[in-house]
């Protein structure tokens, strides 16, 4: 499962999606609002967005290709 941490009106998470969405993963997403959780909200506070697979994490800021890159190592296979 791949999860977003992430928050209304966070404009870098919305760029972090739209990186999903060129990839064809953005159904595949889980997206976690931070704000809601606290213990969250202290973690992911000021490194939001941020993307999580069984515990390996991938902070902001990353491209497309080091999302792509980090993916395969991941084993997530993608349809760009």
């Amino acid at each position: 499962m791949i999860i977003l941490y992430s928050t209304e009106g966070c404009h870098l998470c919305e760029m972090a999606s739209d990186l999903f969405k060129q990839l064809n993963l953005l159904d595949d997403v889980s997206i976690v609002d931070i704000a809601f959780d606290d213990a969250l909200f202290s973690r992911y506070g000021v490194t939001i967005p941020v993307v999580n697979i069984s515990g390996n994490e991938l902070n902001w800021p990353f491209t497309l290709e080091q999302l792509k890159e980090w993916l395969n190592k991941n084993g997530v296979t993608y349809h760009s």
